[in-house]
């Protein structure tokens, strides 16, 4: 059955709607940024640009690097976004445009995140790296769709639990990383964990200037939750929501962060620009590897 207009928004030229982007516009294996600027600190480490777009903030860029055709592309922030492009980047390489029917032989996206983030631990420093093992979703987003065969159930309630967390904030969704992506960009400089992601900045990250919030301890909780040998490493905006809706669409994830600054000791970096730098270059070289 065809899907409906009003479902699947196109724009006059064929493209989907909020991305603006056709099918043949994108590699298989695309790097997301969170800020728009991004991108092109990303792209002129290219061999070449063969496609630039930008709508709202949404800029995309596709070209090779070493070889390797790279699709870079700007989010924007928060959880909410990540469901309108990961939703119309699955359109664009399952569903025919012009049928508006899914096709038989669906196509898996190699999807990596390249962020910045805070850690909770002291022990992991401002300026390294942090690789998400699981993404933590405090923000419901994905709870709109059936998550239940892919969330890891015994460690929410794990979380739950250790955290007393307030159910009328809905449940948290724990989603893992695809093993493979996982496989292909580790290394021993990178620390490893879950990824909590909120759907704010502020008061959903414990952050307090002029209102108070639901939790003054959340943060200090998350720091002292361990499942088995596995704790929350890290803080930003976009993972779960990444991990939740590439696995049930049949694409594979991973978030690697730049951490710019500590939340354990309240220090941040003194060059940001050049953590997420070396990130970038980090990531670049294990995609281009075979």
């Amino acid at each position: 059955m065809a899907i409906q207009q009003s479902e699947l928004i196109l724009n006059p030229d064929g493209s989907v709607y909020h991305l603006s982007l056709k099918p043949e516009q994108i590699a298989h294996d695309i790097i997301f940024v969170g800020d728009q600027d991004r991108v092109a600190k990303i792209t002129k480490h290219f061999d070449s640009i063969e496609f630039s777009i930008q709508k709202r903030e949404f800029k995309t860029q596709t070209g090779t690097y070493k070889g390797k055709r790279l699709t870079v592309m700007s989010t924007g922030i928060g959880p909410d976004n990540i469901d309108i492009v990961i939703n119309e980047l699955d359109a664009l390489v399952n569903i025919d445009l012009e049928t508006r029917k899914p096709k038989e032989k669906l196509t898996s996206l190699n999807i990596i995140r390249i962020g910045t983030s805070g850690s909770l631990h002291a022990d992991i420093p401002v300026d390294s790296f942090v690789m998400g093992q699981f993404g933590l979703g405090l923000d419901n987003m994905l709870r709109s769709y059936l998550i239940d065969s892919i969330s890891n159930a015994e460690m929410e309630n794990a979380f739950i639990e250790h955290t007393n967390w307030d159910l009328r904030k809905g449940r948290p969704a724990i989603i893992p990383c695809s093993p493979d992506l996982k496989k292909k960009m580790d290394s021993d400089i990178v620390h490893k964990g879950i990824t909590a992601t909120a759907g704010g900045f502020y008061g959903p990250q414990g952050r307090i200037l002029r209102l108070d919030i639901q939790d003054r301890e959340l943060n200090s909780k998350m720091d002292n939750f361990y499942f088995g040998d596995t704790r929350i490493t890290n803080f930003e905006m976009e993972t779960s929501a990444i991990y939740g809706l590439s696995t049930l669409l049949g694409h594979q994830a991973l978030s690697l962060n730049a951490i710019v600054a500590n939340r354990a000791n309240g220090t941040f970096s003194s060059d940001p620009y050049k953590a997420v730098d070396e990130l970038i270059i980090y990531a670049l070289e294990k995609l281009a590897e075979n």
